[in-house]
Parts: structure tokens; C-alpha cells; sequence
């Protein structure tokens, strides 16, 4: 088999058939598997249904940065989730996060690390990224959406763009091809199971584990606030990042992101 061929339904039905995955819809090519992932959810889409395109047009990032998925050389995916408690729904991208992270591990042998909240690195390079976006009746919480996206081969990445952190494909990395349903199967896996210990203490020291710039200053950008130098400490149990300011005071972080460089405006992969 061609290891970069286009996906297909039966491929992935085929391939997911052991998981939990009540329902895929698959797109050739979409505009975003977010929005393919929303609309289905809003026509009743059960918890664990699937939605995946072999290319993404207009696929979204954080903080409305785009991220375009070239046909046959990335995975791009979105899972919906049906949550019982809203006190979880935060813990929904680093769940996506720990998920990929613990995929590569299995089976590549890397160290992947997670940039607060929710992005892959691979030798502080981007690899991956996460967006989850929540479905609402008024207060009521309907679903989440977990949207990934991966760089698999070396041309899902454009090396002439500028970046907040560098891109990297998973192929330049390993030196080799990589099998995406392979991939895909793995995550959903670690996914699934990693799910059922969400607001546990081994999820949180596992996010801490793979924690990127732990210890290390960094530049804090919060909405509406002014950029912050500030050391990363950890994540707390209820997932909120704790740093010490310049002037050694601690606190918490609950939206943002973080660089280590002030030129934080221009556009990542």
C-alpha cells in the first residue's frame, strides 16, 4: 500500500472497527472537519462519532490562525464528544494532546512535548494541532468537538512561511514513511482510553510529564492583557497553568498561549 494514498470510508472503517467510534463521515476534501464535526453534532451525532478529510481548505487553529491540510500527507480529524460534567470541559485539548503525544511514543520511540495548551512539539518544532470547540443550548452544554491536526509528510509543511514555533512533519523527523491509519487508530485509542481518567491525578502528572518549557521563562499572552515574562511551573489539578512572575509571585493562567520571543502576532502553522 501506498503509505501517503488517499483515505478512504472503507479503509477507515476497516481500520477503526475495534474502537469506540459510533460514526464516521469522511470528506475528500472539506473546508474544516470542525465545522463538518459542529453541524452533525447539532443534527444528533452520538459521542464518539468521527469526522475526517484526506484535505482541509479552510481548517482553523487557536487564537484564528489558519491550518491547511494538504491531500494525502497529514491527518486532519475531528472527534465529538457528548460530556456529562462541564467541569471537564477544559480538560478536552489536553486530553487530544496526551492522546497524539502518547501515539508517538508507542510507536515511533519519540519524546514528544505539549506546548501549553494543546500544540505538538517535536524537538521544539510544531508538529501538531488541537482546537476544541464547545456546542451550547443556552447554558447547556450539548457537545464538544476535538479537532486535530497533524503534519505527516515533509510536504504538508511550508518552510518559506514565518512561524510563532517552526513546523516539522512527522516523516522529516522519524527519517522514514508513516502508515496515517496506523496513526490515526493509535491516537483514537490512547484517546478513548485516556478519556475515562479525565479530572484524575494521573492525567494531570501525564500532561505534566510532557509538559514543554517547564522551568524555563516564557512570554505569557492573555486576551486583553499585556505580554508577561514568567517562568513555567506546572498544571494544577483543575488544569490551569501556574507561573511565577519576574517578582516571584505565583499565579494562574487560565487562556492564552505562550512563545519564547515577543513576535507573537505573526501567523503558525
Amino acid at each position: 500500500m501506498n503509505l501517503n494514498a488517499p483515505l478512504s470510508l472503507r479503509s477507515l472503517e476497516n481500520k477503526l472497527a475495534g474502537l469506540p467510534v459510533t460514526g464516521i463521515c469522511f470528506f475528500e476534501t472539506t473546508g474544516s472537519t470542525n465545522d463538518d464535526a459542529l453541524a452533525w453534532l447539532s443534527e444528533g451525532a452520538e459521542d464518539g462519532c468521527l469526522v475526517i478529510a484526506d484535505e482541509q481548505t479552510s481548517g482553523r487553529g487557536r487564537m484564528q490562525r489558519k491550518w491547511i491540510t494538504r491531500k494525502g500527507c497529514a491527518l486532519a480529524f475531528s472527534l465529538i464528544f457528548r460530556p456529562e460534567m462541564i467541569s471537564s470541559l477544559s480538560l478536552y485539548a489536553p486530553l487530544g494532546a496526551l492522546g497524539v503525544s502518547m501515539a508517538f511514543e508507542n510507536l515511533f520511540d519519540l519524546r514528544p512535548e505539549i506546548k501549553w495548551p494543546n500544540d505538538i512539539l517535536l524537538e521544539r518544532k510544531k508538529v501538531c494541532g488541537i482546537l476544541t470547540e464547545a456546542s451550547w443550548q443556552g447554558d447547556i452544554l450539548t457537545g464538544v468537538v476535538l479537532g486535530i491536526g497533524i503534519n505527516i509528510a515533509s510536504s504538508s509543511v511550508r518552510h518559506d512561511d514565518e512561524f510563532l514555533f517552526p513546523a516539522v512533519s512527522l516523516e522529516e523527523t522519524l527519517g522514514r514513511p508513516v502508515e496515517r491509519l496506523d496513526l490515526l487508530e493509535e491516537i483514537l485509542k490512547m484517546i478513548f482510553d485516556w478519556q475515562a481518567k479525565l479530572e484524575t491525578q494521573e492525567f494531570i502528572e501525564e500532561w505534566n510529564r510532557r509538559l514543554a518549557f517547564r522551568g524555563e521563562n516564557v512570554i505569557i499572552h492573555q486576551p486583553g492583557k499585556e505580554p508577561m515574562t514568567a517562568t513555567i511551573l506546572q498544571i494544577a489539578q483543575d488544569g490551569l497553568l501556574w507561573v511565577r512572575r519576574e517578582n516571584g509571585t505565583e499565579i494562574s493562567v487560565s487562556a492564552g498561549d505562550i512563545s519564547k520571543n515577543a513576535n507573537y502576532l505573526k501567523p503558525e502553522r
